[in-house]
């Protein structure tokens, strides 16, 4: 017997405003993942990205003033994709991650569909 069930992506949200983590995890909901873990602060969200067992992140870029890039490296360390989310675009990230998708605040949900479709590595339309 074989199960036709998609599997959900299981997704770490690193965001530190609310009601934005709030909205992404709707929409990620929408989309067919489950949420596995939110973090909000740097500390929490660096030892998720460590250890946490998830498919794909989203990534605010500044978290209560403190950049999150330690967080995006220990996840390409693991080489779990992500993307940012920033108010920034992506003038706004450093160079060194300038093949990471940018999900720029205000955002539609096309915009974060897009992004998840990148990161299940589904493509595009």
């Amino acid at each position: 017997m074989t199960d036709d069930t998609p599997t959900q992506n299981r997704v770490l949200l690193v965001e530190d405003e609310a009601m934005i983590a709030m909205l992404l995890e709707d929409m990620l909901v929408d989309f067919g993942c489950t949420v596995a873990a939110t973090a909000g602060q740097f500390d929490e969200a660096l030892a998720l990205a460590r250890t946490a067992d998830f498919d794909f992140a989203i990534v605010d870029v500044n978290l209560r003033g403190v950049e999150a890039y330690p967080v995006a490296r220990a996840l390409r360390e693991r080489d779990i994709p992500f993307a940012f989310v920033t108010g920034y675009g992506s003038a706004g990230t450093d160079p060194a991650f300038s093949d990471v998708p940018v999900l720029q605040k205000p955002f539609r949900g096309e915009d974060l569909e897009t992004v998840v479709r990148r990161l299940r590595g589904s493509p595009v339309p």
